[in-house]
């Protein structure tokens, strides 16, 4: 745990553990504290694997505190979810927050916070619904969820989207006056790689039990391919809550490491995402920083983000999915073409970039509030 720095306007942050919002949340404080900001990072839900508290400990001004409260998007209950906002409201008096930010909406519902709150839509069961399981009505638990998230988006001072894509979605399904502020993910730039390309092979990585991933559409066309291009895939299969996925044909390698995932990228494999639901994806763009070949599910976000610079198909089209990823597997020339048309998108969505979007919200509702940390954040 590293002291706060002297002068610096301090930033409660909230994260888990289970999924991309831990990578967000340690590469945003890293690109804040060059920015004149500390960050408590303040840990819902399953406490952080040994890996991922060793990358904590390397951010700069960054205090790590698991708190043992409920994940919202795994309460049982909204009480569930207004007791871990109140618990965070009174954790933000205790730091001497200058500003909260929750890494969703639900957690300003039924609580007052004692600094300016921004709120990131990373992704919500609303919204979620209506990709994966469009036409469908709402199941009980996810009605009470989404207007747990309606409450809060009406309770928080700034809303964030990473795309303007799920900026749309979000206003929409909760009737938005005005979009949140599109401030998009970024990452850090990864050491170079000295590694060759490996024999062709595609990979994927993520959240693999969540069905919104639609890894089902992946695993029929590795049958199409029956072996001929191998498609590995890194994430957990089960998920906290008990969904889970199995494959018959997609190589399963369970959940890696960072570096793991690094060095599976560093052979520049055709990297593909059969996503239905994908706010922003940050394993794409881990893979586009290293140079893979792109092959995406033609949604409005992995559009907005990577036209261009990647060869999109249908989702739930396996047999398109296939030929594109064997397309790409079998001709090396075109395979370095999507890549490096990758790697040069990659350079938008840097985690200094993304940093400064945040903190120029930031200091937004600092010089409204007139908080002490509006001159050490200027």
């Amino acid at each position: 745990m590293l002291p706060l720095t002297s002068g610096a306007a301090r930033v409660l942050m909230t994260a888990d553990a289970v999924g991309g919002v831990w990578t967000y949340a340690l590469d945003l404080a890293g690109g804040l504290a060059a920015l004149g900001f500390d960050t408590t990072l303040a840990v819902l839900g399953p406490a952080p694997e040994a890996d991922q508290a060793e990358a904590a400990r390397t951010v700069p001004g960054l205090r790590l505190l698991p708190t043992g409260l409920p994940l919202d998007w795994l309460a049982d209950a909204p009480e569930q979810i207004e007791s871990a906002g109140a618990a965070l409201a009174a954790l933000a008096s205790e730091v001497g927050a200058d500003v909260v930010h929750l890494h969703g909406p639900a957690l300003a519902a039924g609580t007052r916070f004692p600094a300016p709150v921004v709120a990131s839509c990373h992704s919500c069961v609303g919204t979620w619904w209506e990709a994966v399981r469009g036409g469908q009505p709402l199941p009980p638990d996810f009605v009470w969820r989404t207007r747990m998230v309606e409450r809060g988006c009406a309770r928080t001072d700034a809303l964030l989207a990473p795309s303007a894509a799920f900026a749309a979605a979000t206003a929409r399904l909760y009737g938005l006056r005005t979009p949140p502020a599109v401030v998009h993910n970024g990452r850090r730039h990864p050491p170079p790689s000295t590694a060759r390309d490996a024999a062709p092979v595609a990979f994927t990585a993520g959240r693999l039990w969540d069905e919104g991933k639609n890894l089902r559409a992946l695993d029929r066309a590795a049958a199409r391919l029956a072996g001929a291009v191998p498609v590995l895939a890194a994430g957990p299969t089960e998920g906290p809550g008990g969904a889970r996925v199995a494959f018959d044909h997609v190589q399963a390698l369970g959940r890696l490491g960072g570096g793991d995932v690094a060095r599976r990228l560093a052979g520049r494999p055709v990297f593909v995402s059969t996503a239905l639901y994908e706010p922003f994806g940050l394993s794409v763009l881990e893979a586009a920083q290293a140079g893979c070949a792109l092959v995406l599910s033609d949604i409005p976000s992995f559009r907005e983000l990577w036209d261009g610079a990647a060869e999109f198909v249908p989702a739930e089209d396996d047999a398109a999915v296939a030929a594109a990823i064997e397309r790409a597997a079998r001709a090396p020339d075109r395979r370095a073409r999507l890549g490096a048309a990758a790697r040069a998108r990659a350079e938008r969505y840097t985690a200094e970039a993304m940093a400064a979007g945040t903190a120029a919200v930031y200091r937004s509702l600092l010089r409204r509030a007139g908080a002490p940390g509006e001159t050490a954040a200027a």
